[in-house]
């Protein structure tokens, strides 16, 4: 078996509405690979650890998908094939391919303690010194859930390398390293009126005027702005719902305006001040944190271990969309993102992956693995 035909494997068990197949899939293949403890735990998440001490270093993925196209599911299945180098089906870029490739390189790791199938081969890598971890999470595509759930059971580790997508950032089919990412806070601006008859309007409060203020506020409000490893990130905020009234002879009582905010680590924009206008209030509904990695030799040493694992020149990138690389951040771990996924690719009619890119970063995970903890 190789990196491609366990990412057929893999892609090939749905895992938009329940991933305990796949999370079993992925348990059950490292136990009879690898030597390491393995939990698959309540949550969905399967987490794998390889010796003890520090530092330590996690592989980060996950098994969940978005709901497929209806071109990418027959009686059933995922429909998946291969057209001269790349796999196309649900989930072979975000995120199974990946998860694929960490999934070898964690097993080809020798750390002290532990012995692997490999051990004798030419070729394999060396023992390690600390803690290696693979964890591959439930409901990313819900918002971290898992990732969520695991930090509060107490997963904590040094470092991360996150096998999202980091392909094609600063040229054409280089993998770059990622050592930020943008967040998502999405809101709701809610507007109270009195209703009101169209015929005698000043008998009410129109609820959507007291709405369109707040969108006014927004529009003139600046950004975050913040520096990660001489990148600069800039939040945005952006209105992109309004909702309100029910009827074209009456007063509307209630108006509704969603804002989608990009943000950075840091602050966030002042949102709540709209909650100064009359009959307006602010409701939060989601906030994935974002990322930025703190340790800049982790960050260097990580795009040397890309660098000798490709012809091009990777460089160090931004990410514009959040991870789990955010809620591990938000939690202490250092983290970057790297992984063979190109910008476009995921959640798309006709996701795919390169074979050779993701050949090529079970390469650059062998190699971090081996530059941290070798």
């Amino acid at each position: 078996m190789d990196v491609v035909s366990l990412t057929e494997e893999l892609v090939a068990i749905p895992s938009h509405e329940d991933e305990s197949a796949a999370g079993e899939f992925v348990a059950s293949w490292l136990r009879e690979h690898t030597d390491a403890a393995v939990d698959h735990d309540a949550h969905g998440n399967v987490i794998a650890r390889k010796g003890s001490g520090e530092p330590s270093l996690a592989l980060v993925g996950h098994h969940d998908v978005v709901p497929p196209d209806g071109s990418q599911v027959e009686a059933g299945e995922y429909v998946q094939d291969r057209r001269g180098d790349r796999l196309y089906g649900r989930g072979t870029a975000d995120m199974k391919g990946a998860l694929a490739a960490a999934m070898f390189a964690f097993r080809d790791s020798e750390v002290p303690g532990t012995s692997g199938p490999r051990a004798a081969e030419p070729g394999a890598a060396e023992p390690t010194d600390g803690e290696l971890l693979f964890a591959s999470f439930a409901g990313e595509e819900q918002g971290g859930e898992g990732c969520q759930a695991a930090i509060e059971d107490g997963f904590a580790v040094d470092r991360a390398v996150v096998v999202e997508g980091s392909t094609g950032y600063s040229a054409p089919g280089v993998t770059d390293v990622a050592v930020a990412h943008k967040g998502r806070r999405g809101s709701t601006v809610v507007a109270e009126g009195v209703a009101a008859h169209a015929s005698e309007a000043d008998a009410g409060e129109n609820a959507i005027y007291r709405a369109t203020d707040a969108v006014d506020l927004i529009r003139g409000m600046g950004v975050p702005t913040t520096e990660v490893l001489g990148h600069e990130l800039s939040g945005r905020l952006t209105v992109t719902e309004i909702d309100g009234g029910s009827a074209w002879n009456v007063v509307p009582e209630r108006s509704t305006v969603t804002v989608d905010e990009r943000t950075v680590p840091g602050e966030r924009a002042p949102l709540s001040r709209v909650e100064a206008l009359d009959g307006v209030s602010l409701r939060v509904d989601q906030d994935l944190p974002p990322m930025a990695c703190g340790d800049p030799g982790f960050a260097d040493a990580v795009l040397a271990a890309a660098a000798d694992a490709q012809a091009g020149t990777p460089e160090h990138v931004v990410k514009p969309h959040a991870t789990d690389a955010g809620w591990l951040a938000a939690a202490g771990t250092d983290c970057v993102v790297v992984g063979p996924a190109e910008p476009g690719e995921a959640h798309t009619a006709d996701e795919s992956v390169s074979v050779e890119v993701l050949e090529r970063c079970r390469r650059i995970y062998d190699g971090v693995i081996a530059s941290v903890l070798g």
